[in-house]
């Protein structure tokens, strides 16, 4: 007599139908899922005009498990729509600083900016003071598209003079310039962070006893004033307190003048916002000036990233370049 086998039988196939077996092992529910799992594999290799899809294109979640019922799987997220390879390069245009570390906050700016639109060819060029120059950076662009976005914070002189000068000497680069960065909500958000890194309270919004004084370079160009001003209106609003314009340069008032003008109204509890990209010179000189809390820099805070493309997207969207486009008004 023969041993036993210690080994489970195999599972025979359905028999055709009209045999008159019985089904062993599984129900009859159990195989029509499995039957119902087998036909959705099939068909998920249809395309729809008929076609066969390669198979390295189906899911892995629409596997089968070894029982031979489909894994579940959660709904797909759609994968994000690539950088087109044609994209106009986003140039940004630094003021350049003697400062080393201006250049090591830009080069973070930049690289948040990549992090937000990957794919997309960010470049740096200064019009003064670090390399690479703008014109350098212009003439690495030869035969292609770029949109010149400053990272400044009002229509000085840079915008509206320097920047259209530089894309018109590189005529071998189909150019935009875009507007500045101010005055925009999203430098009011990081300014707003940047002051509360310092120390500011929140609850102090409203307060009689408090204020705060925005630093700036200065220019003697009227619309850069004014563009301060209404950057220095819209972060009152978000503050609840008085905010007063100075300046490092070019205008007035002056850091300490704003400041005692600030107490002689009862405003003691001040605080000094570096309306500035970057440390540098005139940074310095504010927060020296400043008997009381100095912010940091708008440096590389992720509404400034925001920003910057913000209106890169702007410019584009503007009409197709013809030589260069230039975007002074801001929005």
């Amino acid at each position: 007599m023969t041993e036993p086998s210690t080994q489970q039988p195999r599972q025979s196939p359905p028999p055709p139908a009209g045999s008159g077996g019985t089904v062993p092992l599984d129900s009859t529910a159990q195989l029509l899922t499995r039957i119902t799992a087998q036909l959705g594999t099939q068909l998920s290799l249809v395309s729809r005009n008929g076609t066969r899809r390669p198979m390295h294109r189906t899911r892995p979640s629409e596997a089968l498990r070894p029982s031979g019922t489909l894994r579940p799987s959660a709904a797909p997220r759609p994968p994000a729509a690539p950088r087109s390879p044609d994209a106009p390069t986003l140039l940004v245009v630094a003021h350049g600083s003697r400062d080393p570390q201006a250049l090591r906050t830009v080069l973070a700016l930049l690289d948040r900016v990549r992090d937000l639109r990957p794919g997309l060819d960010v470049r740096l060029g200064h019009i003064e003071l670090n390399r690479p120059l703008l014109p350098d950076t212009l003439d690495g662009l030869r035969g292609a598209d770029a949109v010149l976005v400053p990272l400044l914070l009002g229509r000085g002189h840079h915008v509206k003079h320097d920047l259209p000068a530089a894309a018109a000497a590189a005529p071998a680069v189909r150019t935009r310039v875009a507007a500045p960065l101010g005055p925009h909500p999203l430098l009011v958000e990081a300014l707003y962070g940047r002051l509360v890194e310092a120390g500011w309270d929140p609850a102090d919004q409203g307060s009689r006893s408090a204020a705060v004084v925005l630093a700036a370079a200065g220019s003697r160009d009227p619309d850069s004033a004014q563009d301060t001003r209404r950057t220095a209106r819209m972060l009152a609003e978000r503050l609840g307190v008085p905010v007063v314009p100075a300046y490092a340069s070019a205008a007035t008032p002056t850091v300490p003048a704003a400041l005692r003008a600030l107490a002689a109204r009862g405003r003691h509890r001040t605080f000094v916002a570096s309306y500035f990209t970057a440390p540098g010179r005139f940074a310095s000189a504010a927060a020296g000036a400043a008997p009381r809390t100095t912010a940091l820099p708008l440096g590389a805070h992720p509404a400034m990233a925001r920003l910057l493309l913000h209106r890169y997207d702007q410019a584009l969207s503007a009409t197709a370049p013809s030589g260069m486009v230039s975007l002074l008004a801001s929005a």
